[in-house]
């Protein structure tokens, strides 16, 4: 397994438990601790502390996974064979989940104006600003897409107006939304999009759809719009521009879309015994818009892939199929969270529903992060 997050741990461990222990399963990444990035907003807003959102991988070895802390240096897809910067390994499978690398230097002027909960520094360096402000103008706006969790950029809208209203600074400020996407979560539906547009209505928050941030002049303090315009900003928020791992795409793994292809119910590649799931997989829906990034959709992936691997090592046929379902809560401020969920294979287009916001909600989500941290974490990983 190449990378650590959701879908590389969930693989790992779900492996471990279906394998005998003649077979060796092996987890890889750069950083020695797991950090929960579903809990950055909560980060950056003070809601949680970084120690209580992260998890060291190393203890995955009394659960018998061999956690390799190295940089993957390039990838053989044919041999199944990966370079690290410790070793060179070669597997009977390989599973890629190295997710989608932030590119701030994409967009000319991102840093260091912009602040982003898309990293645990980011999400602390953020909570630093936003303890310093004392009231102006705020701007959120979204470099690019496709990004990871489509709905995290309206969480930071949402969390922003409920954090300003607790200080008593709301009345002195403006938040905007700039957005290249035609609605929020556009793969959710129109109605999902209307109801977060009507929630920012609701909060005084200006959105402007279809609109693509070009640069962020720094000196001016605004952010320049592809059309020409200019966007004032006191405090800047962005999320960054999102790209394939370099080492994927020199593997020649990426297409047209610049992630990985894959087949849309087992994972696999192009590549025998090459598989590729959570944010660095490229699946196309039916309605022609891509599987969204975000981390419940590895989750599920990882499940198939490993019950498939499983099965194919024990002398079985594959069966487990990825049936296109995933969910997603929206922290809506205040203690409330609204909850979508469906199936994103659906015909003609995906079946999302979104409800909420709500206490309820909101309290799943925290029960969620504590159960997921519990669950895949062995004993003594803080």
């Amino acid at each position: 397994m190449l990378g650590a997050g959701i879908g590389g741990l969930v693989t790992a461990r779900l492996l471990r438990k279906r394998l005998d222990r003649e077979h060796e399963v092996v987890l890889i990444d750069r950083e020695a601790q797991h950090r929960f990035a579903p809990s950055f907003p909560w980060v950056a807003f003070g809601m949680r502390r970084p120690e209580q959102v992260t998890r060291r991988l190393a203890p995955l070895a009394s659960k018998g996974i061999t956690f390799l802390q190295a940089e993957v240096e390039s990838i053989d897809p044919a041999a199944r064979s990966v370079r690290t910067s410790k070793e060179t390994l070669t597997g009977d499978h390989l599973i890629l989940a190295l997710g989608a690398d932030l590119a701030p230097q994409n967009l000319p002027g991102f840093e260091p104006e912009a602040h982003s909960f898309y990293t645990l520094p980011g999400a602390l360096a953020l909570k630093g600003a936003l303890d310093r402000f004392r009231g102006g103008k705020v701007v959120l706006f979204i470099s690019s897409t496709p990004f990871k969790c489509p709905a995290a950029p309206y969480e930071g809208a949402f969390l922003l107006d409920a954090f300003l209203r607790r200080r008593g600074l709301r009345e002195r400020s403006t938040i905007t939304m700039v957005t290249p996407e035609p609605q929020p979560m556009p793969v959710a539906g129109p109605a999902v999009g209307a109801a977060l547009v009507g929630m920012m209505e609701e909060r005084g928050i200006a959105y402007r759809p279809k609109e693509k941030p070009q640069e962020v002049l720094g000196a001016e303090r605004a952010v320049l719009l592809a059309g020409g315009e200019r966007v004032p900003y006191d405090l800047l928020l962005g999320v960054p521009p999102h790209v394939a791992p370099a080492v994927v795409r020199a593997a020649g793994l990426t297409d047209a879309s610049n992630y990985v292809p894959v087949r849309p119910d087992t994972l696999e590649t192009a590549y025998e015994g090459v598989y590729a799931i959570g944010d660095v997989a490229a699946i196309k829906l039916g309605n022609g818009m891509m599987l969204p990034k975000a981390g419940v959709f590895a989750h599920f992936e990882a499940e198939v892939v490993a019950g498939n691997i499983a099965a194919r090592v024990r002398g079985g046929g594959a069966r487990e199929r990825y049936d296109g379902r995933g969910y997603c809560w929206v922290e809506a401020g205040d203690g409330r969270a609204g909850f979508g969920g469906g199936n994103f294979y659906a015909p003609p287009a995906p079946a999302f529903r979104l409800v909420g916001p709500s206490r309820y909600q909101h309290w799943r989500k925290v029960l969620f992060e504590k159960y997921f941290l519990r669950k895949w974490f062995p004993s003594g990983s803080r």
